[in-house]
């Protein structure tokens, strides 16, 4: 039988160990065709970029953080799709205007 509530804590351990051990991060933007913007913060992990933090800062000016600490709310979650610079629609930033965000 499936135990939904092991299987979040196994995730959420998961991605706090990413976070917690990362040496290199990397930091993007995206636009959506809405107007909204997606700031993340992603580590490398088995040949893959994995996001560990992504905020979404609305067109509308409201921010919605996701990350091993809040992994998923009313408006969306952390992404569990590894990341691609080279094939995915984003901009390299650097980790301040990550975290101007992060911690708005």
């Amino acid at each position: 039988m499936v135990d939904p509530e092991r299987i979040k804590a196994e995730i959420v351990a998961y991605f706090r160990a990413l976070d917690e051990a990362a040496t290199q991060r990397h930091h993007f933007l995206h636009a959506d065709e809405e107007g909204g913007l997606w700031y993340v913060e992603a580590v490398p992990d088995r040949g893959e970029l994995v996001v560990i933090k992504q905020a979404e800062l609305t067109s509308a000016g409201q921010l919605h953080r996701y990350s091993w600490e809040h992994l998923e709310g009313e408006h969306g979650g952390l992404t569990d799709q590894a990341i691609d610079p080279e094939e995915d629609p984003l901009e390299t930033i650097p980790a301040e205007e990550f975290q101007r965000v992060w911690t708005r």
